[in-house]
C-alpha cells in the first residue's frame, strides 16, 4: 500500500491498531519499504507514494493511490480494538456489530483514507 505520509500512517497502525513494526527503510520523511506484523499472524507492507518525476523516474511497479487500500483483519477482540481506536480518535465508519455469518465486526478509515475492517470471522476451512 502507498501513503502520502507513510511515517504517520505507520505510527497510526502501530500505536492505534496494534500492528508491530518489523522494519522500515528510507530516509527523512520518505519510506521506501516498511513491514508491519499483525500479532495474531500475517502482516502488511507499505511505502511512500512515489513522485513520477522524482528519483524513481516514474518506475513504480506499485503505483497505487493513497487511500485506495482496503483490508479485512482477523482479531479475537474486536470490541477492545474498537474501544482503543475510538479513544485515539480514529474515524469509525461502522461501529461493532454482529454479522449474519457469525462474525463480530467494525470498520474504520486510516489517516490516508483507506478502509480497514476488523472482525472475528476467520474464513471457511480449506477443503482437504
Amino acid at each position: 500500500m502507498r501513503a502520502r505520509d507513510a511515517r504517520a500512517l505507520i505510527r497510526f497502525l502501530v500505536d492505534v491498531l496494534g500492528f508491530e513494526e518489523t522494519v522500515v527503510y528510507g530516509e527523512g520523511t520518505r519510506v521506501d519499504h516498511a513491514e508491519l506484523s499483525w500479532p495474531p499472524g500475517g502482516g502488511i507492507m507499505l511505502g511512500s507514494v512515489r513522485d513520477p518525476g522524482g528519483a524513481s523516474g516514474g518506475d513504480d511497479r506499485w503505483a497505487l493511490q493513497p487511500g485506495s487500500f482496503g483490508a479485512y483483519v482477523v482479531t479475537d477482540a474486536p470490541d477492545e480494538l474498537f474501544a482503543r481506536a475510538s479513544a485515539a480518535g480514529a474515524e469509525i465508519t461502522e461501529p461493532p456489530h454482529d454479522t449474519d455469518y457469525g462474525s463480530r465486526d467494525f470498520a474504520l478509515r486510516d489517516p490516508e483514507g483507506s478502509r480497514w475492517s476488523f472482525g472475528t470471522y476467520r474464513g471457511e476451512p480449506r477443503r482437504t
